[in-house]
């Protein structure tokens, strides 16, 4: 069973390629907040839900302090061709080895469809601008979440 990360605690630090293949890495965004949002795979139905949620609330998202960084499995051709077919305007980052899914606590046991498999479980982290965790959501529906982060943040 993978260890969920408690709000109050340092968000787990990384370094990961971006769509264009860029190094993005949590510590360099410190001094503003970040929101993290973890999905299965780009271009799926939901997948492309949650993250276009995320891109229509971009402006107020931003204007509050908070960048976004959607992370999957996903490698950064894929991520480029998901960016650019929903005009997607945030880093979409590539963790093929699950190691900061596994950091975050959003791999693990899931039921699809009646069965129990291993997978990424959708999860969505909010970083304080001194990366501490003010929020950690796991297990969340793809439809409705922004609007339920937003209420969190009052945003």
């Amino acid at each position: 069973m993978t260890t969920r990360l408690e709000p109050g605690t340092a968000a787990p630090d990384f370094t990961l390629p971006d769509q264009d293949g860029a190094e993005v890495s949590l510590s360099s965004l410190r001094g503003s907040g970040v929101i993290l949002f973890f999905y299965p795979q780009a271009m799926t139905p939901g997948c492309t839900t949650e993250a276009c949620d995320f891109r229509d609330s971009l402006a107020p998202l931003e204007a509050a302090g908070y960048r976004i960084l959607g992370v999957s499995r996903d490698l950064p051709p894929k991520l480029q061709t998901f960016r650019e077919r929903d005009g997607l305007t945030y880093p979409l980052l590539s963790d093929p080895d699950k190691a900061v899914h596994l950091a975050y606590g959003a791999w693990g046991e899931k039921t699809n469809y009646g069965k129990t498999v291993e997978g990424v479980l959708r999860s969505t982290f909010v970083v304080d601008a001194d990366g501490i965790l003010t929020h950690a959501l796991y297990n969340v529906k793809a439809t409705g979440h922004v609007a339920r982060i937003r209420g969190l943040l009052g945003v």
